[in-house]
C-alpha cells in the first residue's frame, strides 16, 4: 500500500476506537491516540526505507516490516494506551502490506514478514518513488482507492450529513 493510506487507516482506527457503538458493543476497548496510531503506522516504512535506499539491505521490507518484531511491540502495547496504539498502528501496517502482497498476485513474497529468517523470493527491489508509478493499474491499486472512494465518502457524510435523516426544530 501507499504511504498515505497507512496514515488514513490509522486515522481511522483511533476514530473507530472512540465511536459510541463501538464502545457500547466491545465495553472496555481502550480508545487508541490517533497520533500514536500514526507513529506506529510509520514506524516500519521510516526504519525500511532508508535502510533499503543506502543499500544498508537489498529489499525495502525489512526489519521494520518483520512480523518478527510482534513480541517487542507486545511489550510495548503493554506499557500504556500510546505503546497499545503505536503497536496496532504498526500491526496495521504490516497487514495491509501484506494484503497488498497477496492482492497483486505475490503470494510467495509475504514471507517478508520473517525478514531476516525468510526473505522474499523474488522481491520487486523498486524504490519508493519509482514504486508509485509501477503500481497504478495493479488489483490492489484498485483496492486503495475503493479505500479512498469510502474515506471520502465518510468524511463528506459526516460532514454534510448525506444519506442520514436530519430533523430540525421550527
Amino acid at each position: 500500500m501507499l504511504f498515505p493510506t497507512h496514515l488514513l487507516v490509522a486515522g481511522w482506527l483511533g476514530w473507530l476506537s472512540a465511536r459510541p457503538r463501538v464502545r457500547e458493543r466491545f465495553p472496555g476497548t481502550p480508545t487508541l491516540s490517533v497520533g500514536w496510531l500514526v507513529v506506529g503506522a510509520t514506524l516500519p516504512d521510516a526504519v525500511d526505507k532508508p535502510l533499503g535506499a543506502l543499500a544498508v539491505v537489498d529489499v525495502y521490507h525489512s526489519v521494520g516490516h518483520s512480523a518478527l518484531l510482534a513480541p517487542l511491540a507486545i511489550a510495548v502495547a503493554a506499557r500504556n494506551r500510546h505503546g497499545l496504539a503505536a503497536a496496532v498502528g504498526w500491526a496495521s501496517h504490516l497487514a495491509l502490506d501484506t494484503l497488498h502482497i497477496v492482492v497483486n498476485g505475490r503470494a510467495e513474497n509475504a514471507v517478508s514478514l520473517l525478514w531476516p529468517a525468510l526473505e522474499q523470493p523474488d522481491p520487486l527491489g523498486i524504490p519508493p518513488g519509482d514504486f508509485a508509478a509501477f503500481y497504478v493499474g495493479t488489483p490492489s491499486f484498485y483496492l486503495e482507492a475503493a479505500v479512498w472512494t469510502a474515506a471520502i465518502l465518510v468524511a463528506l457524510r459526516s460532514r454534510f450529513g448525506a444519506g442520514t435523516d436530519r430533523r430540525t426544530d421550527g
